[in-house]
């Protein structure tokens, strides 16, 4: 007998808006965290004063109207909300050949400043960008819910068939598809790419347009905004929203093997031998932990071995997670910022740099008269396991884990001159770190293409082809981001409420 409606293997923000939206329908929930707070790459740790975020510190979905603010109408959904601070600049871009943009939250403005730089692609800035808006508005027009629900795709049809026709011309394009319609400078194309790259973590041309669509609008739409208290707020409010709603969460309860009765997911198993039963089980793993480790190699279907041959793992990222003195940083600085000196290396390991000071938000996140920077750069798995495992000061990866933060200082200090003489606090995170504590295989920030991909069609949605097993997160659509897990999110609590005649 089922002890639960729904069982959730992780709290990151997709399973816990899940967690939250089936909780809020009447559902019996369970989520099983295996570190000791929630939130996953959306989480955070305090070192001497400093509370720092895991992951990255810009967040969409906060906005107040539309629908297309999935955190907002996420904590809303179980009475929870969040004080937020508006940022309004994205992103500061610091690229090859003394390229400087500054995405503006005005969206004129922004406009403003890119053909600054290119002003003999006035027109075609103007049409690519006006593109991106169509598609939002799209998906601001309708409720963000599971496409695998004939029904809600029916309603929707009939409710905004414009809308939902428009999002099927795009459904299969890529933004290189698009934006070399209407561009033809290199350096602007390549502009396009690290646009993209800086949340799909791979160039234009393999990039979706839905979800271009998304981010290159509601930046302007909704716009940047910041938890007060830090990201970790988010996981925080959507557990307590939770356990009001009558659902659970256990701490330190690492799932290993999800279990099948007649080849149905009927539970799972953990690491002290404990087991739990439910009606559907939810998977907020990535794929590759899924259905490689929680599930039987011999029970593995062949979609998803078709599926590892389309996408492989993107790379994980080293972490310098600082605390600096408040003058390392000039007058002006934004909060965000990437930077890149060689368009050749924006994919190598170590080529683009990513920068969150969430501070200059909110300054109780930090000691009286200093800031965070979190600077991350892509990094590989591979480059840290032949180093020496362990922890001594003079081993090898100690020496390596110094030399890799040394670099990447010496290249901010191009943006912050004096950030090397400014640290007071200074913790550097490797893939290893991200597998561990984020379980992750091999630390990964997600799926991306193994080749140019028609768009979302080939991602898949949150049934699998076992029976009861659900996958949530960035590894179903629409994929990595936090607004898109949020989506994922939504989608998955829909499709299983169904399922489950709620």
């Amino acid at each position: 007998m089922s002890e639960f409606d729904a069982i959730i293997i992780g709290s990151g923000i997709g399973g816990l808006v899940t967690a939250t939206q089936l909780a809020a329908k009447g559902a019996k929930v369970l989520v099983l965290e295996r570190y000791l707070i929630p939130g996953g790459s959306a989480g955070y740790f305090e070192r001497q004063g400093y509370r720092f975020d895991v992951g990255a510190s810009m967040i969409f979905g906060f906005g107040q109207q539309g629908t297309t603010n999935l955190l907002t109408r996420a904590l809303a959904a179980v009475g929870e909300n969040i004080e937020t601070i508006p940022d309004n600049v994205q992103i500061h871009y610091h690229l090859p050949n003394g390229l400087e943009v500054k995405v503006e939250r005005d969206y004129q403005e922004f406009l403003q400043n890119i053909t600054a730089c290119f002003p003999h692609e006035q027109q075609g800035i103007r049409r690519f960008y006006d593109e991106c808006w169509k598609v939002f508005n799209y998906l601001n027009s309708m409720d963000l819910l599971s496409l695998e629900e004939p029904r809600y795709l029916v309603r929707s049809l009939l409710q905004h068939p414009l809308s939902c026709l428009g999002l099927a011309r795009y459904l299969p394009l890529n933004v290189g598809d698009i934006a070399r319609k209407y561009i033809q400078d290199s350096d602007l194309l390549k502009f396009i790419d690290i646009e993209c790259y800086c949340w799909s973590v791979v160039p234009a041309a393999m990039t979706p347009m839905i979800n271009a669509g998304m981010v290159f609008s509601d930046r302007h739409y909704g716009g940047v905004n910041y938890p007060k208290g830090g990201v970790g707020q988010i996981a925080q409010k959507l557990v307590q929203g939770l356990e009001k709603a009558g659902g659970k969460i256990i701490y330190q309860a690492r799932v290993t093997k999800i279990l099948l009765e007649k080849d149905c997911a009927v539970g799972v198993k953990l690491a002290n031998g404990e087991t739990y039963h439910a009606k559907k089980i939810v998977s907020n793993a990535t794929r590759w932990d899924t259905f490689g480790k929680l599930i039987s190699p011999k029970d593995v279907p062949i979609n998803e071995i078709k599926w590892q041959e389309r996408y492989k793992k993107s790379p994980s990222f080293l972490s310098l997670h600082m605390g600096v003195k408040a003058e390392v940083l000039p007058i002006g600085t934004e909060c965000h910022h990437i930077l890149l000196e060689d368009w050749e290396k924006m994919m190598d390991g170590e080529g683009t740099i990513f920068v969150s000071i969430p501070t200059l938000l909110d300054p109780d996140l930090a000691p009286a008269g200093h800031h965070i920077i979190h600077a991350f750069t892509p990094n590989w798995l591979a480059d840290w396991q032949e180093l020496s495992p362990t922890n001594s000061d003079n081993s090898s990866k100690s020496r390596a884990k110094e030399a890799a933060a040394e670099r990447v200082i010496k290249r901010l200090e191009k943006i912050f001159p004096g950030l090397d003489a400014g640290l007071d606090f200074l913790e550097v995170g490797t893939p290893s770190t991200h597998r561990k504590y984020l379980g992750r295989e091999d630390g990964t920030y997600g799926p991306i293409p193994r080749r140019k991909l028609p768009g979302l069609l080939r991602m898949p949605f949150n049934r699998t082809a076992i029976p009861g097993l659900y996958c949530v997160g960035d590894s179903t659509f629409p994929g990595q981001g936090l607004n898109a897990v949020a989506f994922s999110g939504f989608a998955c609590a829909h499709r299983i409420a169904v399922d489950l005649r709620l």
